[in-house]
């Protein structure tokens, strides 16, 4: 089954590549890898939330937020290499989570983004991970992701 194909059976559409919000390029090729620039949670134009984990946006909702910062992102791979067919393993990504002090549960909000990944992409969807708190991120989103992907040539 291709990866396209295991988004829509899990219910998911790959989204409209977001525009950057300042000063970069969505995706950077170099040779066979794709790094892809911190996404958001957007959906449609519209933030699906604001504020800080866990008093402001809860953990379900965080998790749904990382979900989205990795639909954005598989949208933008897609559009740099033309097809998902083309990703040959997720190498890394880097969840950032606008945190409280006192909560220390990042690595469970970065799970909505990792799971995705192994769902559609099986073994080559198991990757290295960083899951940080921050004090705030870019539009006051809860959740910012980058990627790094290996594609075929």
């Amino acid at each position: 089954m291709t990866p396209e194909a295991r988004l829509r059976e899990l219910g998911y559409a790959l989204p409209t590549v977001a525009k950057p919000v300042a000063s970069y390029l969505p995706t950077v090729r170099t040779g066979n890898l794709v790094f892809v620039s911190g996404q958001i949670p957007i959906l449609n134009g519209e933030l699906l939330a604001q504020g800080r984990v866990p008093s402001e946006v809860g953990m379900e909702l965080a998790q749904k937020c990382a979900v989205q910062c990795t639909l954005n992102a598989l949208a933008a791979v897609k559009a740099d290499v033309g097809s998902l067919d083309r990703v040959r393993r997720v190498v890394r990504l880097g969840c950032f989570v606008a945190s409280e002090p006192g909560f220390h549960e990042q690595p469970k909000v970065a799970n909505g983004a990792s799971d995705l990944l192994g769902e559609v992409f099986g073994e080559a969807g198991r990757h290295a991970r960083a899951a940080v708190g921050s004090v705030d991120l870019p539009l006051g989103v809860p959740v910012e992701i980058e990627f790094l992907f290996e594609v075929s040539e």
